[in-house]
């Protein structure tokens, strides 16, 4: 084990992050996530470990892409009684990459939604890696059926 693949998975979670138990098999099988959920504020993130990187030794985008896709919605679960039970399905994400992530990061998220609709959710969020911008997300997802209780909380 490299001295940065060591530090990556002994760096310390910050304090008050619990990890995330829902998202299914997938996002346990990629995570771990984190989530901090005190009154208002809610944010997710993770510890970026050599299983996460590109080639360059940065957060590959697709692991991006797949924390922004449980963020926003999980993030609107918890900041709307309107969907807080229901399943959102992605229609629609749209990421803009800021900036690298690099391996031993703590990649850090919040999202708000911005108009819940009868049958539509629109959100975005901010994602940071040690605290600098590196990710813009917004999203369209689709209000559907309640969700099993381990897929939402």
């Amino acid at each position: 084990m490299t001295h940065a693949t060591e530090n990556a998975t002994t760096t310390p979670i910050p304090a008050g992050f619990a990890p995330l138990e829902a998202g299914g098999p997938y996002i346990q099988h990629n995570g771990p996530l984190y989530v901090l959920h005190q009154g208002n504020v809610v944010k997710f993130g993770f510890r970026v470990e050599q299983r996460h990187t590109n080639p360059m030794g940065n957060l590959h985008g697709g692991m991006m892409a797949t924390f922004c896709d449980m963020l926003v919605p999980l993030s609107v679960h918890r900041k709307s009684d309107q969907v807080s039970d229901r399943f959102l399905p992605t229609i629609s994400l749209q990421i803009d990459y800021l900036a690298p992530a690099p391996l031993g990061a703590w990649v850090e998220g919040e999202a708000e939604p911005l108009r819940i609709t009868r049958s539509l959710v629109f959100a975005q969020g901010l994602v940071t890696a040690d605290g600098v911008p590196c990710a813009r997300v917004s999203g369209v997802f689709k209000i559907g059926p309640v969700a099993p209780r381990d897929a939402v909380e």
